[in-house]
């Protein structure tokens, strides 16, 4: 059982190396961008925990079936519990409401032909470089040959001065890169436009053609920028001006036959051929009669407000008339594909480049790569813009150059469905990563594909979860990553690859009938929804309790969570409590990585409370804690956990950890007399004041032996090696 066997440093230690590199661990997942995913090693410990017949560190390195074994997940997501349960050879069932997540689900559950796809995915990108691949290549200026490869167009948001009605370039600032993985700093002139190389970025002196004055900063600052022709100030976004126009500055390239003898990158200022090949894509553009560029106005919403007030009104306003060139030609050739698998992976292909190849991408400066529009998890809406080589760039051998193309995107999709076919873990030994195959484990609705193939019962939906048809008592287990009340408006971004995807493959996947991915019923807060903590409270409850009547008796229903504010972690005691469920263990584990942009330098924990619920059962006495000293003492024991596995919890982290016990506390103490017919609101409060009378987070943090001032305020990226003793004592007892 995972109360007993799960054991915390081991999964820690892993599930926080898999977040710096989730791809590395977890192929899979590049299927298609999904938000917040949980470690896949996290879940494969917890079913492993609850489920093998030998220890978790035995089990988890070797093959298992969990042949006749039922597993749902009610918030599928981007399915990580649901590829985990499924490898190990369970029975799956699956819903989330929204359509993105489905199709995500499906396309990566689908056995595909790997081969037979890298094939038709090389047709594909064959017929492109064929029709627009000249205008994707540029000039190089170190041999002249005109047949280098633009890697990617720098573009400057421009517009236009209301007092001299001339056009002003709203540049930040004129460092393009930095001399991080490039010999030198490029700097563009503000007032040539052509691009130096300087060794001190903080006296880079005068421009090499103009002799002009070169400098760090920009023009534009803090919504304000002043107009070099006439000195007038003016104020940037301005949505009466339409979606924002863009001019392009600069160009990072590749060349081939001088790479050899070149040392960093390639940089230049466009040149008149540059501009001719834009200006063509523009021609090209205007004279076709798309069938599958999107023309759906974008809705208001939390995020989507920030597009709006840009001026952006309909999604296809977000691409330059280069990116919606090529990608109205790319739906084309997939729309003619006759094989329907092969068919649904290069479309979901599409919905992935997506991030891609469009005009909100940023350029890092350090990292000298594109950034995708969903690197923060939202709408950003910069002043300097990257466009990405649509075909992407191969190098020696194949690899693949720069980001953004479909032969990043390809080699990525071939590499998760070939993960399918061959799982792995790795395993760290002194230092070293060394990839363990598992023979007999396998992802997928069929072994091969092949007739006669070994098959496994499958069954994902698209819907609410409260409403799925299950028989009582037909589960062995729920594993879920339930949403997190106020997090990332998925659906939101998510429409932004939906109103793509839906014309490719809508007319054969019913999930796909509504012409967009919101509903009313989705859990998350949104205040442009009217979704509140009663909304979320509510809805989570319907789906917990429409859960409890499908487990077996003692059957675990097993969910992750954490969040900066106690009071969003009322919903889960509320909706537990409804279930007629007992939190039998509150357990943590690394979830997130520290150093992404949302997180890292933040106060944000990266630390999940896995919560394990069910209706009868045992748990040990000592964890029934009956004030804060004694949950100081388990605070402190799982903290020292986390230390066994190479995780330093900082100030947030213990935040979180106390937050999950006291919510077990509470289930545990309201159990006896909970009343589930009170009005929403009612039960919230009950929850809150019993941890009010308890103490709460200041009454735990007072009573740890380590002083909470003595931790880390902020997240940083870093795994540190050891793995320090660690034990529970176990007196038991039933509920």
């Amino acid at each position: 059982m995972i109360e007993r066997d799960f054991d915390i440093p081991f999964i820690a230690d892993l599930a926080l190396r898999e977040k710096q590199i989730q791809q590395n661990y977890r192929p899979v997942i590049a299927v298609h961008k999904w938000f917040a995913r949980r470690p896949g090693t996290l879940f494969r410990g917890l079913i492993l925990s609850e489920f093998a017949s030998v220890p978790l560190k035995e089990a988890f390195y070797q093959a298992n079936s969990l042949r006749g074994i039922r597993v749902a997940d009610p918030f599928m997501g981007g399915g990580t519990p649901l590829l985990e349960a499924n490898r190990l050879g369970c029975d799956t069932v699956g819903c989330d409401i929204n359509p993105m997540a489905y199709w995500i689900v499906k396309e990566e559950l689908e056995h595909l032909d790997v081969g037979q796809y890298r094939r038709a995915a090389e047709r594909l990108r064959a017929e492109i470089e064929k029709d627009l691949g000249r205008i994707y290549r540029t000039t190089c200026l170190e041999c002249g040959s005109p047949e280098a490869s633009a890697k990617y167009f720098l573009w400057v948001k421009v517009q236009r001065c209301r007092q001299c009605q001339k056009e002003v370039s709203l540049f930040p600032g004129h460092l393009i890169a930095e001399d991080r993985r490039h010999p030198a700093n490029v700097l563009l002139c503000p007032q040539c436009g052509k691009l130096n190389e300087r060794k001190n970025r903080q006296t880079p002196g005068a421009c090499g053609a103009c002799k002009q004055p070169l400098s760090l900063s920009g023009p534009a600052r803090g919504n304000h920028c002043e107009c070099p022709h006439c000195g007038s100030v003016l104020s940037y976004p301005d949505p009466e001006e339409g979606p924002p126009r863009h001019r392009l500055f600069a160009i990072e390239y590749y060349c081939p036959a001088c790479k050899p003898r070149h040392e960093g990158r390639f940089f230049k200022a466009p040149d008149e051929a540059d501009f001719d090949r834009a200006r063509e894509a523009e021609t090209a553009w205007a004279r076709m009669r798309p069938r599958f560029v999107p023309d759906a106005e974008i809705p208001g919403g939390d995020e989507t407000g920030r597009l709006h007030r840009w001026g952006y009104t309909r999604y296809r306003q977000m691409f330059n008339a280069r990116q919606l060139l090529g990608l109205e030609s790319s739906c084309r050739i997939i729309d003619k594909e006759s094989d329907q698998r092969i068919r649904n992976a290069l479309a979901t292909n599409l919905s992935d480049l997506l991030r891609y190849q469009n005009m909100l991408c940023r350029y890092d400066t350090m990292a000298l790569k594109s950034l995708d529009i969903f690197s923060v998890h939202g709408f950003p809406v910069g002043l300097i813009q990257c466009e990405s080589n649509l075909l992407g760039i191969r190098g020696p051998g194949g690899a693949s150059i720069g980001s953004g193309g479909w032969s990043n995107i390809v080699e990525k999709f071939a590499k998760a469905k070939a993960y399918c076919d061959a799982p792995f873990e790795i395993r760290h030994v002194g230092g070293r990563k060394v990839i363990v195959g598992i023979p007999g484990e396998w992802i997928g609705d069929s072994r091969n594909g092949g007739v006669g193939a070994a098959r496994r019962s499958i069954r994902i939906s698209c819907g609410d979860a409260a409403k799925l048809d299950l028989p009582a008592g037909s589960l062995d287990g729920v594993f879920t990553d339930p949403p997190y009340f106020g997090n990332v408006q998925y659906a939101e971004l998510m429409d932004f690859c939906y109103v793509w995807l839906r014309g490719l493959v809508g007319k054969t996947a019913p999930a796909f009938a509504r012409p967009s991915t919101r509903t009313p019923d989705e859990l998350t807060g949104n205040e442009n929804m009217g979704r509140g903590l009663e909304h979320f409270t509510e809805g989570l409850s319907a789906v917990f309790q429409r859960m409890a009547r499908a487990l077996k008796p003692g059957a675990p229903l097993v969910f992750t969570y954490h969040h900066n504010d106690l009071r969003a972690y009322g919903p889960l005691a509320v909706a537990v409590l409804d279930a007629g469920l007992v939190s039998s263990a509150s357990l943590p584990c690394p979830a997130e990585m520290g150093a992404s942009i949302h997180i890292s330098g933040t106060g944000s924990s990266i630390i999940d409370t896995v919560f394990v619920c069910r209706s009868t059962g045992r748990v040990p006495k000592r964890w029934i804690a009956r004030s804060p000293a004694e949950l100081a003492t388990l605070v402190s024991e799982n903290i020292e956990g986390l230390q066994g596995g190479g995780v330093q919890p900082t100030k947030g982290d213990v935040r979180c950890i106390t937050f999950g016990h006291l919510i077990r506390l509470a289930i545990w103490n309201l159990r006896g007399n909970w009343n589930r017919q009170r009005a929403a609101k009612e039960r919230l409060a009950a929850v809150g004041d019993w941890i009010e009378r308890f103490g709460g987070l200041g009454a735990v943090e007072n009573e740890l032996a380590e002083p909470v001032s003595a931790l880390s305020r902020v997240q940083a990226a870093g795994v540190r090696e050891g793995h320090p003793s660690y034990g529970a004592r176990h007196v038991e007892i039933s509920f």
